[in-house]
Order: C-alpha cells, then structure tokens, then sequence
C-alpha cells in the first residue's frame, strides 16, 4: 500500500482537465459535469484543446517509441505547475505511473507525474467537498476500474463521495473488486475472455438489486452497460461525476438511468 502514498496538495484557484478520449467522443456531457462540480468549489478550470490519448493504447501493445512521442505532446499541454485533474483511473495511471518510465530522462517527467489526480481522488482529498443530496431515496451500487483499484489505489474516494449521500444506499455485491473485462486492448486481443468477464460482472451487478450502479470510468461503463443490455437486463450505470451532480444541483436533479418503479430482479 505503500505506493499508493501520494502527498495532497492545499486546495488550488486553477486546474487543469485532462477529459479522456472516451468522455470527449462518447460522453461529453459527463465532462461538463464534472467541470460544473470543480467550479462549484470555486475553482478555474481550464481545457486545454490540444490534449488527445494518453498513449496507452500505444504503450499496451508494446509500442513504447510512439507512446514516447504522445507522452511529450500531452506534456507540453499542461505547461502551468496547477494540478491536472483526470477523468479516468485508467488514464490517471497512465500519466502517473507510466510516463515516468516512459521518459526516465526527462527532468520535468515526475513533477508533472505528481500534479496528477483521477476526479473522486482530488474532490475528496484535495477540495475535502461537502455534498448535500438533493435525490430521492436509492440503492446504487459502485465499480471501480481495475487502474483506479489497483494501479492508483483510489477506490476508497469514490466509496467515500457516495456515502456522503444522506439518501442513497451503497450497496455490496458479490466479487466487487474483480476486472469487468475491458482492459482496452484486452477487450479486443481476448474478446471471449472479456466477454466472459464482463458476463459474471453484469450479473453480480443485476443480483444485487440495486437501481444503478456509478463507476468513475466510462470505459468500464460502457463495456458493463453494453453487456447488461445484451443480456436484457435493466440494470444501466451512470457516471460518477454526473451522478454527484444529478443528486447535488438544484437546477440538475434527476436520477438513475433504471428509476426504481421500472428496475425489475433479473435473477
């Protein structure tokens, strides 16, 4: 656990939002809501527009040249000393484990590398945000990335954020901490083990009959949702950092993709 240590910074008057490929092409309007949140506690957020992949796709498959030269151009996105806060924990690992080893020689690699913080890691450890919950009464259940778990060690912040929630129910469920499958290139270098996976986490999903479930990865959203609709269950996820502001916004308030009236018990 030791690794997981990272030292906090006090709270900031800008940031830096490093989106992710996912968000900005499938789910934009999850990144607005989690700017929407960040300028809530009265910060400046800025964009910048030439960030693109992180390079993981490229580092996975064994590619570390052309991983390289993404990592320097991403670098070179973020040149102000503010804390650069990541939607994803499989990103956020990315930029804080890997582009060190990456760029080993780079002065500049592990000051950048530190200013990295997955979303629920910096509302809870650096913002210490307070939510006061505005939803109606839910069970949810949550899932964290296999990065976020298990590279970053940042899976307490999302528990931690819902559980602030006065009338929502975090539910446990059966094999919470295991991988959905997706794995970026694993979901297409072994698709029939991925599928199998993402099977046996849809299903434990749907067993604990919960009205939704929050993951702060779209990618694992995606994948869960994609088989839960495949399996014909009505069991939907939603994003954290939409779902925080669904529940907190006074002028946003909605609520699970399954509202409970519709949710049946797919066992």
């Amino acid at each position: 656990m030791s690794d997981f240590i990272k030292q906090y910074p006090a709270k900031p008057k800008k940031v830096y939002l490093y989106g992710t490929c996912i968000i900005d092409v499938v789910a934009p309007n999850s990144g607005l809501d989690a700017i929407a949140l960040l300028e809530r506690e009265g910060l400046e957020v800025v964009y910048p527009q030439g960030q693109t992949c992180c390079g993981q796709p490229a580092f996975n498959s064994g590619y570390s040249d052309e991983a390289r030269n993404v990592a320097k151009a991403q670098m070179a996105q973020f040149p102000e000393p503010w804390p650069i806060v990541i939607l994803s924990g499989s990103c956020g690992g990315m930029l804080r484990k890997h582009y060190p080893r990456l760029l080993a020689n780079d002065p500049e690699v592990e000051a950048f590398s530190q200013r990295v913080f997955e979303f629920s890691e910096f509302l809870v450890h650096v913002l210490n945000i307070q939510l006061d919950d505005l939803g109606e009464q839910q069970r949810v259940a949550i899932h964290t990335s296999c990065a976020g778990r298990r590279e970053l060690g940042i899976h307490d912040a999302g528990v931690s954020l819902l559980k602030q929630l006065k009338n929502i129910e975090l539910v446990d469920y059966a094999y919470e901490a295991e991988c959905c499958g997706f794995g970026g290139t694993f979901a297409v270098k072994h698709s029939d083990i991925s599928t199998a996976m993402v099977e046996d986490k849809a299903r434990h999903l749907s067993e604990a009959n919960v009205d939704c479930y929050i993951s702060s990865d779209w990618g694992c959203t995606l994948n869960i949702n994609g088989s839960l609709e495949h399996q014909n269950m009505s069991l939907r996820g939603d994003y954290l950092a939409s779902f925080l502001r669904q529940r907190t916004d006074v002028n946003n308030i909605s609520h699970c993709a399954v509202s409970p009236s519709d949710k049946r018990d797919e066992r």
